[in-house]
Parts: structure tokens; sequence; C-alpha cells
């Protein structure tokens, strides 16, 4: 089958890469190298791979680009908050107007899956299945909402809204919590912690590129449709995410009374409905947190890699 992933060259496509064309798909990957191409250097040795410089705004590239594919990963975006608030006419030109494009660009005969969030529920109080309502509470939210909504009206759609990532990826991110927190644990040797009791839900980069996987060779029962992706397993409140680390690197960490994260999101997430389907995790917090304490002690970030 033939994939084609837009934003491919970023976290959680040089994770999906190898597993596609391990099996046994053709892969093509349209990105703009906005953080660089150094991450899919390893796979233009493999015949089933195909990389395209384009960006999503550009509508007739990415006509091009789409023509022959049976299948769009749709990751391009400006991803998290932080990156989000800084650049927000990026942000928006990029994840409502590049989806715009998309839709444009693709057919019905093309199966579309799109990486969506768990932040478009923003803070809720009850346990978030897939008909709570949306309420995002940052820009990023805000535009994955609109382009959610887009392709699920417009195009034979799988959406996923995705737990936070975490873990080791070749294009590895330092700004997401438990990477974030684990590299300054190590490189600082301390954390400061507001609003401890926040809850999150965690999702392994690779865990997420098996999603991907498992909607395409699932598509007939779950196309038109969105999907919370996570594990029942793995809502932690920021706390737990801290004491884990703490037992791994021996971190000290203050909890703060006074403060509170600028980034406001705070629910628990019921993922029910994708794994009744067969659908789970298999990386665990722990796991992750011990494979990122020994990648970021082997490395020496003289710039961290982050997304802002």
């Amino acid at each position: 089958m033939k994939v084609l992933i837009t934003g491919g060259a970023g976290y959680v496509g040089t994770t999906l890469i190898p597993q596609l064309l391990g099996k046994g798909h053709e892969v093509s990957v349209y990105d703009n190298l906005l953080f660089g191409g150094d991450y899919i250097l390893p796979f233009f040795r493999n015949p089933d791979f195909r990389f395209i410089k384009g960006d999503v705004r550009d509508l007739n590239e990415l006509k091009k680009a789409a023509k022959d594919a049976d299948v769009v990963v749709h990751l391009a975006a400006i991803v998290g908050y932080p990156a989000c608030r800084k650049e927000p006419e990026l942000a928006r030109s990029v994840n409502v107007d590049g989806t715009k494009n998309l839709i444009k660009a693709t057919s019905n005969n093309q199966l579309l899956i799109y990486a969506s969030t768990g932040s478009n529920y923003g803070s809720v109080e009850d346990i978030c299945t897939e008909e709570t309502p949306l309420n995002p509470l940052s820009l990023y939210g805000q535009t994955k909402t609109m382009a959610e909504k887009m392709l699920l009206e417009e195009r034979n759609t799988i959406g996923y809204r995705f737990a936070t990532a975490f873990g080791v990826s070749p294009r590895i991110r330092l700004d997401l919590l438990i990477n974030d927190f684990t590299y300054k644990a190590i490189t600082q040797g301390y954390l400061v912690i507001y609003e401890k009791h926040f809850m999150r839900t965690f999702i392994h980069v690779h865990d997420m590129g098996r999603a991907f996987i498992f909607g395409i060779e699932n598509r007939d029962k779950m196309v038109k449709n969105i999907y919370n992706v996570g594990s029942e397993k793995m809502n932690y409140s920021k706390e737990q995410i801290c004491e884990f680390i703490k037992d791994k690197t021996n971190v000290f960490v203050h909890y703060a009374d006074i403060g509170e994260d600028a980034d406001k999101r705070n629910y628990v997430v019921s993922y029910k409905k994708i794994n009744q389907l067969g659908y789970d995790t298999t990386i665990t917090v722990k796991q992750g947190i011990d494979e990122l304490a020994k990648a970021l002690t082997a490395i020496e970030f003289k710039t961290p890699y982050t997304n802002v």
C-alpha cells in the first residue's frame, strides 16, 4: 500500500516510517524540514522510501504528492501549546489552512488518518470519552479541533485524539511533559512542579506509530470516526510522574504551593472505544522514563530539541 505522511520528518513520523516499511508499505514523506532532515537520512537506503520537500500550505505541490497515495497520515502541524503560542499565525496557517489544502488535494477514495490530540478536551472533571464536549483552552487545541472537524466532515477519515506523547524518537522532542521533566532531572538535578494534582494521560511515541498501522489494517470498521488513543492504565497525575522520575534519577522535586502552569490541561480519558477493537499500548511510563534517562545521559545536547 502507498502511504503518504505529511510532516513525516518529525517526532512521530520518524518513528512511524520504519514501522510502515517493516510492514511492506511504500512510504512517501512530505515535509518542509522546519527542524532539519538529519532524522530521515537512514531511510533513504530503503527503495520503498521517498522524500518530497514541500509545505502543506502549497496546494499544488500537495496535490502532486497525494495523487497516488492509498493512505494519507496527516501529521503536519505546529505542535504543542508553547510552539503555537510563539508563532500563532504560523500555527493557524499550517494547522487549519494546511488541512483545508489536504482536503482539496485528496478524494474519498483515499483513507486519511489524522493525528488529533487530547488537548481538545481542555480541563474536564468527568472522564473524557469521544462524546465529551470539546473545550480546547489553547490555540494548539483550538486549531487541532477545527482541523479534526473538517476532516471528519469532508473525507474518509480516522481521527485519533492522542494522549500526551513521550519516549525516544530519532527526532526527539524535549518540550513534552515526561521528556522535559526527565531531561531537567538529568541535567539540573531538581524539578519545581506547579499544580501537582493535575491529571494527564500518556502514550509512548512507538505506540502512536502502532495506532496508525492499526487504523490502516482495520479501516473498514474504523473510518469516519474519532478515537481516543492511549490506555486505561496510563492516566497519571504530575506528582506520580515526578515520583517515577525520582525513583530512576534521584532528582530533588519541589512541589510548589504558589504558581501555575500556563498550559491548564487537566483530564482523565477513557480509551475503551479503541481498546475494545483490539488496540492497546505496549510501553509503560516507567519503561519510557528508563529509556529517556539512558538516552539523555549518553547524548550531549548543545541546543535542546524542542518545538519552540
